[in-house]
């Protein structure tokens, strides 16, 4: 075999390896116009290298960002380094179907990809080859991570009875809160807590079923009342707590007697028995003689038990 005829066969091996790889090999100009597209490419977007040499790249597949990715490219010209780009802050440069089985349910195939120059015999970079890798079952199975590790979060910091907060989350939130208005007290935060009226008495006639009833029922009030902003609690058995982020005193008392009429107006059945329970209130704004968080909560529980001494179902706000 003569020199020239085992270059090219060299040659010729190399073109099957990037023809049959399984890895994307995209070579593009300075123009971003097609030089080179591989096997891969083929399969996964259904163009042939002949369909696509010297086309412009952004033309054949205007799903890519255009500025986004010619900034990433920008450095890989200008100083000849390379470039990579990851799925966590991009799904994707071309947007090809998943048809890996492990992940079927993926939309589109997620990918990192490299970037790197090609240069001419002058040592100038003349064209651009993207290496694009298939990372499907990794992003897949990443993200699947992350969305338990969330589910867990939420069950942690989540009362399972009521799927509003549990005393431990709750609280805190009111301490980041407090620490906040430490630092800017010239904002309004209020605190209000309240309970459900005789309660035992629900427990003891219906019994402890029929009280987890209740105790739902009344805190998908309490939900259903609050802005985004405003966090709720269940602070004891039928005590709740509740937040209310960049609130006058006033205000708060609008809501809570909002919340109370709402109450009052339920009718809870359980075995064809109707239950109707009301709720009583206490509330405080934070102001500077409240030295914590501790000291917040009982100010607002002192305002309750007013409520209750009042003769309950009813609103209260605390005046020093």
């Amino acid at each position: 075999m003569t020199e020239q005829s085992a270059g090219i066969a060299d040659i010729h091996w190399l073109m099957d390896m990037l023809q049959t790889v399984d890895v994307g090999l995209v070579i593009v100009n300075v123009d971003y116009r097609i030089q080179l597209w591989n096997g891969f490419m083929e399969n996964h977007s259904g163009l042939t290298p002949r369909q696509v040499r010297e086309h412009y790249l952004f033309d054949l597949f205007p799903e890519i960002d255009e500025d986004w990715l010619r900034r990433k490219c920008d450095p890989v010209f200008l100083l000849k380094n390379r470039a990579f780009t990851i799925w966590e802050q991009r799904p994707y440069i071309f947007r090809f179907n998943n048809y890996r089985p492990i992940t079927g349910n993926a939309d589109y195939m997620y990918q990192n990809s490299t970037i790197f120059p090609i240069t001419d015999s002058r040592g100038e970079v003349s064209h651009l080859c993207f290496m694009i890798y298939d990372v499907t079952d990794a992003a897949i199975n990443k993200l699947a991570l992350q969305q338990t590790n969330q589910q867990l979060r939420e069950l942690s910091s989540t009362d399972y009875l009521t799927q509003i907060r549990n005393r431990g989350n709750w609280e805190e939130h009111l301490k980041l809160e407090f620490d906040r208005l430490q630092r800017y007290p010239q904002h309004h935060s209020s605190l209000i807590m309240c309970d459900i009226d005789h309660f035992k008495k629900v427990n003891d006639t219906f019994g402890h079923a029929a009280g987890d009833l209740v105790i739902q029922k009344v805190s998908d009030v309490i939900r259903k009342s609050l802005r985004t902003t405003d966090i709720a609690g269940r602070y004891g058995g039928e005590e709740f707590a509740i937040l209310l982020l960049d609130t006058t005193a006033d205000q708060a008392q609008y809501l809570a007697e909002r919340v109370r009429r709402k109450i009052e107006q339920l009718d809870i059945m359980y075995n064809q028995q109707l239950i109707k329970v009301t709720m009583s209130f206490g509330l405080v704004e934070r102001d500077v003689t409240i030295q914590n968080c501790l000291q917040w909560i009982e100010t607002a529980d002192k305002a309750l038990y007013q409520s209750k001494q009042n003769g309950r179902n009813q609103v209260t706000l605390f005046k020093a």
